[in-house]
């Protein structure tokens, strides 16, 4: 009888969907995907009537932030895809 409370509290413990390595993969996309979403952000412009073009079309928010985007997505497939180190 005790021996049937171990294999269903070992059978619930390793049936888990993601491993902690999987959810620190996870955290670190979410992190890069909000550091993306942040240098794309601003254009605080002291006067709103002027366009300032090197502000809105700068390196950092053309090229940097959506190229950080796309990476903390291709790092969130991998975190799903990954397959953990224990195989039952």
């Amino acid at each position: 009888m005790a021996q049937d409370k171990k294999t269903k509290k070992e059978a619930a413990t390793t049936n888990t969907l993601f491993d902690k390595e999987n959810f620190k993969w996870m955290l670190v996309g979410i992190v890069v995907i909000v550091i993306g979403y942040f240098l794309m952000s601003g254009g605080n412009s002291d006067n709103p009537n002027v366009f300032n073009g090197k502000e809105i079309y700068s390196f950092r928010r053309i090229t940097l932030a959506p190229f950080l985007i796309v990476l903390g997505f291709v790092i969130e497939i991998f975190a799903i895809m990954k397959k953990s180190k224990k195989t039952s």
